[in-house]
């Protein structure tokens, strides 16, 4: 757990590393924030829906755990709207929570790592968010062709509707959302069949389609099918596609400036594509969406890739912060759940364990303690992680503890040690070792195995050696 606990937060170093070289500021807000300002209500009820944790206080006003950290940088961003240099660039990480029942890799409360610019309408805002994805993966260490950052964008979807001319049905743009959705799962087939008539899967189940014309269906296809081309290729298509839509236009035009910038500061294909078949998030992004997805060094049958799955991700959300303001505040942002990326990395091999154990300092007398101490702190004062045995217990206690710490190295000293002016040095990973080889008790006696006595002078240099360092 200690082991995972430190890969988190040398993630969150990272992803925070990055965003600080991007010219972001940190912020934290508190876990607890007023439901309304969460806007998460019930219709038919005052109380709080079930996706978050809410309480009353004292003043009956109902409190609320923060489900993200947008919400509580739009109600920040309002607050302060006056005082901040806009555009505010800000970061966060901190733990979020979801009033749902925990599953695998599903929990009440987990780490969310966060950059969001707020106050900026460009696509330029929205292509640095694109960076920064690709940068954070390669600095959790990831090598080209080990991610991806897939980007389309609501306003090329608005245009297609509005070509297939479903943009004022909510019913039928809802299920053609959806159809889209269900690419991945049910190939072209599925989805042409939920565009059109509806679709029976095995179970028998028939599930109503959104009934478009025979010319609808096949834009749709086309859109969804551009997946796999060049980016330059993708918008050229998208501008025969949808060009006419004056939404499909603006995105296309969108997507052309974002490409602009990703190419001349040399962001190649394999590293940023464009999708079309990301349609997750788009109820709630009001322009670019971008996922950032993990591939393997497994291939599939036509060579690509095996992809691990999204990771993180974000995009344009221009109505959030407007909610509090009454006016339009343009925003884009980028998140990622801290345990999902590392379960991915770990999927990768790519989690480096850089601490080593502490080295054990035993307690052969009380009296000495101030010698002890004065042993960690010179290999402290060195870099090397060091413990003075503080519990209870006699030295085969200690050296019992020391080996379910995992420690490599445990230091032994008396007053015999003191007179002769050395301390004892035990390997305990060779210790180890040498014990499983050696058959009887006098063996080991006479062996002594990896254990020396060293001048105190030299015991910095001594663990050292057994540390590798």
């Amino acid at each position: 757990a200690a082991d995972m606990l430190r890969a988190e937060m040398d993630l969150v170093s990272k992803a925070c590393g990055v965003y600080e070289s991007f010219g972001f500021e940190p912020l934290q807000t508190p876990a607890f924030e007023f439901a309304d300002a969460l806007g998460k209500f019930l219709p038919d009820d005052d109380r709080p829906n079930t996706g978050v944790f809410a309480l009353r206080d004292d003043d009956e006003q109902w409190l609320s755990l923060r489900y993200d950290h947008t919400a509580p940088l739009a109600r920040f961003v309002a607050e302060n709207y006056d005082a901040l240099a806009k555009p505010y660039r800000r970061y966060q990480a901190g733990s979020v929570f979801r009033n749902e029942k925990p599953g695998p890799g599903r929990f009440r409360e987990f780490v969310q790592c966060d950059a969001d610019t707020v106050g900026a309408g460009s696509a330029a805002s929205d292509a640095e968010m694109i960076m920064i994805a690709a940068e954070i993966a390669r600095a959790a260490g990831l090598a080209d062709g080990q991610f991806q950052v897939r980007v389309n964008n609501r306003k090329l979807l608005d245009g297609l509707l509005e070509i297939a001319g479903v943009e004022n049905d909510a019913e039928k743009r809802l299920k053609t959302l959806r159809a889209v959705d269900k690419l991945d799962r049910l190939g072209r087939d599925g989805v042409e069949a939920l565009l059109g008539e509806g679709r029976e899967d095995e179970s028998g189940d028939f599930t109503e389609g959104a009934k478009l014309s025979p010319t609808a269906i096949q834009s749709v296809l086309d859109f969804t099918e551009l997946t796999g081309r060049s980016r330059g290729e993708t918008t050229a298509t998208l501008e025969t596609l949808i060009g006419a839509s004056s939404r499909g236009a603006e995105g296309v035009a969108e997507l052309r400036a974002i490409d602009d910038l990703l190419e001349a500061t040399g962001y190649s294909e394999a590293d940023v594509s464009f999708d079309t078949s990301i349609v997750r998030g788009l109820g709630y992004y009001t322009g670019a969406v971008f996922e950032l997805e993990l591939l393997t060094d497994i291939r599939d049958r036509k060579g690509r890739p095996v992809r691990i799955g999204s990771i993180g991700g974000g995009g344009r959300y221009d109505d959030l912060v407007s909610r509090f303001r009454g006016q339009a505040v343009p925003a884009t942002g980028f998140s990622f759940g801290v345990s999902r990326f590392l379960s991915a990395l770990e999927k990768l091999d790519k989690i480096e364990q850089s601490v080593q154990p502490p080295v054990i300092i035993c307690v052969f007398d009380k009296a000495l303690m101030a010698d002890y101490f004065k042993m960690a702190a010179e290999l402290r004062s060195q870099g090397i992680r060091a413990e003075v045995f503080v519990g209870n217990g006699n030295v085969t206690k200690q050296m019992k503890y020391a080996d379910r710490r995992g420690a490599k190295v445990a230091l032994l000293m008396g007053e015999d040690e003191i007179a002769k002016g050395v301390v004892t040095v035990k390997d305990l990973e060779a210790g180890a070792l040498a014990a499983k080889a050696i058959e009887t008790n006098e063996e080991w006696k006479d062996a002594r195995p990896a254990q020396v006595e060293v001048a105190r002078g030299q015991l910095v240099a001594a663990v050292k050696e057994i540390l590798g360092e």
